[in-house]
């Protein structure tokens, strides 16, 4: 039987978020996905302030034993707790909210209007519409394959 990916990451959040949340951390994402051959279940915290490794060792010891006693995951799995960085990637409705007025980078799977890839100010969010707006583009999420805060290094 094949694993739903989506609802163990579901479940992950449910069961670790006030564990995270009592280390003054928030849960920036959680995926579980297939790495080659490994099984890789990926935490990403974020803090106003920002968080260092001494947070996410934290977390990662403060959520271990949650996760050995719960189990939501039937085979061998690595854990990763790590911060969202400089150039976080946007996918969850809160990503794109939060990010409302900053530079980001859009890839495209298929052209819109033209435009395949666009680095702007990401202007608006519609959850309703399922859209975003970078500079004058109206994007559907559904054609969005990577989002990105910008960040220029110069």
């Amino acid at each position: 039987m094949a694993t739903n990916h989506k609802n163990i990451a579901e479940t992950v959040w449910e069961l670790i978020q006030p564990t995270v949340e009592a280390h003054e951390c928030f849960l920036w994402d959680v995926e579980y996905l297939k790495e080659g051959t490994r099984q890789v279940l990926r935490i990403t915290i974020d803090r106003e302030e920002g968080v260092d490794i001494d947070h996410c060792e934290a977390i990662h010891r403060a959520i271990d034993p949650i996760l050995d006693e719960a189990d939501p995951i039937p085979v061998a799995y690595y854990l990763e707790v790590s911060s969202p960085g400089i150039e976080r990637e946007l996918r969850l409705p809160f990503h794109f909210e939060a990010a409302i007025g900053v530079t980001v980078d859009i890839k495209l799977f298929t052209a819109v209007d033209g435009v395949k890839q666009l680095t702007g100010t990401l202007t608006a969010y519609d959850a309703e519409a399922e859209t975003i707006t970078v500079d004058e583009h109206l994007l559907p999420l559904e054609k969005v394959s990577k989002a990105n805060v910008h960040f220029d290094f110069e």
